[in-house]
């Protein structure tokens, strides 16, 4: 059985901007789950309907704030690095998915950029926010260490897939989702109610979350489904 192309974007070095950066984990977890890995560098929009046509499914990763000029709003005094080419890239690629209805999972920065992309907004800095909340979204700690417990929508695909109600999820953000874009559904929350979760059940496979599935690719207990779901989406 042919193996599907999984584009994954890829973000810059904030430490040193002219070098792009790609976790391999990403990669690692595409390849478990019978992927094709294809790691995508911004290109001009004009040439993305052809990259697409070479991909059969999207990762959208995570990584630097997005300018929130994109969802209409001043920057915030917290902001952290932005890099609008990535924004513009990946925006007019996530637009251009959605389109076609090409099979994508969206994590954490992606989560955030698939939400901008359909019209949503974003909270730009947790911690600033009135309301506060009981939950530290960017601990000091490893990759692969679960800090909080999502609650998910009973019915949700992410539910299906992920077969519980609570998971104990990894956390690396300082942004989080305010406004939903349109046709996405919340389907998980964290304990102080910052969405970790949507979907556009109207899809063939649109799935986003806050935390990130990929550092625990190496675990029976991990989040693998999420990725074969992309890929059996994607053939």
């Amino acid at each position: 059985m042919k193996r599907p192309a999984i584009g994954i974007t890829i973000g810059y070095d904030e430490d040193r901007p002219d070098r792009h950066l790609l976790r391999e984990d990403y990669v690692k977890a595409v390849v478990t789950a019978e992927g094709l890995p294809y790691v995508l560098a911004p290109v001009f929009h004009r040439d993305i309907p052809a990259l697409l046509d070479r991909l059969d499914g999207l990762v959208l990763t995570g990584g630097s704030d997005v300018d929130p000029v994109l969802y209409g709003e001043a920057p915030h005094p917290k902001l952290g690095s932005v890099f609008r080419e990535r924004d513009d890239f990946e925006i007019a690629l996530c637009r251009e998915a959605v389109r076609r209805d090409l099979p994508t999972l969206a994590i954490c920065r992606g989560h955030q950029v698939l939400n901008v992309a359909t019209g949503g907004t974003l909270i730009q800095d947790l911690p600033s926010e009135p309301s506060g909340g009981s939950v530290d979204h960017d601990p000091d700690t490893e990759r692969a260490s679960r800090i909080h417990d999502v609650r998910i929508l009973d019915g949700s695909r992410l539910r299906r897939l992920l077969g519980k109600e609570r998971v104990g999820v990894n956390s690396f953000h300082h942004q989080a989702i305010r406004d939903l874009g349109q046709g996405l559904v919340a389907t998980a929350w964290a304990p102080d109610g910052v969405i970790e979760g949507v979907e556009d059940p109207s899809r063939r496979y649109l799935v986003g979350v806050q935390w990130h599935p990929e550092s625990f690719w190496r675990e029976a207990e991990g989040f693998a489904p999420l990725f074969r779901a992309l890929v059996e989406a994607a053939q």
